[in-house]
């Protein structure tokens, strides 16, 4: 078998591939599922050829990741994106060929930052309730991360009107008063759970009542895209029913390979030169003693436990593994989560060799901003907008993905045999959801499904 240094993985990264624990893979070793290579000084790696049982890695091996970076739009599609934050998403999509229309954002820092780096986007600052985008009829794509929040049930199942007075009515009210042929939600993987599964089921019932065919959502691994970072993002992908019959999709592909921390801080395949000095927190003299004594890729239990104890307080007794807590970054592993600070005390991101969090630069690479994308603002607010991003390299790859949809949906040729799969649930909104894992369906089944829908827009 190949052995390259490509091929080869630590434990915990394919704990990370395969979504199990280190000690699960210690009992898939006793067992003899999984197999080893122990190098000379001890250090213990797997070979990614000798591991294509697990679907994830098999994808990886079999990636169609340089096909799709070939996907380019037959037209110029129009986009408009909601809750932009700091451009994430938005460079992604633009990467992939979308045609940024307008951008809306809240936050005026966020603001300054789009504007200052792209001078032709059109940013409307303003809170999204006080926008009327009726202007806006006809564009192709919507997008944007809307805040995850509860909705008032009072023990009925609810629609459009019901949802009101959240982010998520806003962003439905846009889609219904601009009627693209496409949509992106993105949000955070507890959606899923939120509320007990209520608030995802809401959001698909107004979705079906707007007119619109969803996709079954998806939770993304950042980590598959070129991203060395351990973030998931939920995906909701959207298709205005009348184009149903000619859309085609496919989730993206993942990369070959697994991104580390030293990829994004050190010359390499993702940046051409180590990330330049930037502004940053910086410890207390006494938090920076402490993590002197924290070793690569490790967190407070790395410590004496007389020091655990006194970092630690109160929360030394309780359960849970805190792991975020005086957590210091690995150069060999992809890093955990960022958030909006890399300085507090619950998530904290040590550089891995130096005794201070990372900064605004690493952040933003982290993430896979341009080394030119600036960010305006306090460093607590430049934190906070990168913390808050979609990472750029995933968004770009979904962003492909969506003009491949587009352009099977421009080209008008009905799907016949599609990797595309109607099934209708739901009792009272026969939601209409869209899976992609099953290789065909019949066409007495499509039929009855063209049926049922009624056209949104004829466009």
């Amino acid at each position: 078998m190949n052995s390259t240094p490509e091929n080869l993985i630590t434990a915990e990264i394919l704990a990370d591939i395969v979504s199990v624990s280190k000690s699960i893979l210690l009992k898939w070793e006793k067992s003899g599922k999984i197999k080893p290579l122990i190098s000379a000084n001890g250090n213990k790696k797997y070979n990614l050829n000798e591991l294509n049982q697990f679907p994830e890695i098999r994808e990886m091996l079999e990636s169609s990741w340089n096909t799709e970076e070939q996907i380019k739009p037959i037209r110029s599609y129009s986009s408009i994106e909601l809750f932009a934050g700091a451009g994430g998403l938005a460079i992604g999509l633009e990467m992939a060929g979308f045609a940024t229309v307008a951008l809306n954002e809240l936050d005026k820092n966020a603001c300054h930052t789009l504007r200052n780096n792209r001078l032709k986007w059109n940013v409307i600052e303003s809170d999204i309730r006080n926008i009327d985008f009726k202007s806006f009829n006809g564009i192709d794509f919507i997008s944007g991360g809307f805040p995850c929040q509860a909705f008032s049930y009072a023990g009925k199942q609810l629609g459009f009107e019901d949802t009101r007075g959240t982010l998520f009515f806003e962003f439905a009210r846009v889609i219904k008063e601009t009627q693209p042929k496409v949509f992106l939600g993105e949000n955070v993987k507890g959606l899923l759970e939120h509320d007990n599964g209520r608030s995802i089921e809401t959001i698909k019932n107004v979705i079906a009542e707007l007119g619109y065919t969803l996709i079954e959502p998806k939770v993304l691994k950042a980590i598959f895209y070129k991203v060395p970072q351990k973030r998931e993002r939920l995906m909701l992908v959207g298709i205005r029913n009348d184009l149903i019959r000619y859309a085609s999709f496919k989730w993206p592909a993942p990369y070959k390979k697994i991104m580390v921390l030293r990829d994004a801080l050190k010359a390499g395949e993702l940046y051409s030169t180590d990330v330049f000095e930037s502004l940053g927190q910086k410890y207390p003299k006494a938090k920076e003693e402490i993590l002197k004594l924290v070793p690569p890729g490790g967190y407070w239990r790395d410590l004496p436990n007389h020091l655990q104890r006194e970092y630690m307080k109160g929360s030394y007794l309780l359960g849970g593994g805190k792991t975020g807590m005086a957590r210091r970054l690995a150069w060999n592993a992809p890093s955990l989560t960022l958030t909006c600070s890399p300085a507090q005390k619950q998530t904290e991101r040590c550089h891995p060799e130096e005794n201070r969090p990372l900064s605004i630069r690493e952040y933003a690479r982290i993430q896979t901003f341009p080394d030119d994308w600036i960010f305006s603002g306090s460093i607590s607010s430049q934190y906070k907008q990168i913390g808050n991003a979609v990472p750029v390299n995933l968004a770009f790859a979904i962003g492909r993905s969506l003009i491949a949809l587009l352009n099977s949906i421009e080209l008008k040729n009905e799907v016949n045999n599609s990797n595309l799969q109607f099934t209708i649930s739901g009792k009272q909104s026969e939601q209409l959801n869209l899976f992609i894992e099953v290789p065909k369906f019949s066409i007495a089944i499509r039929d009855q499904i063209n049926q049922r829908v009624a056209p949104a827009n004829s466009n």
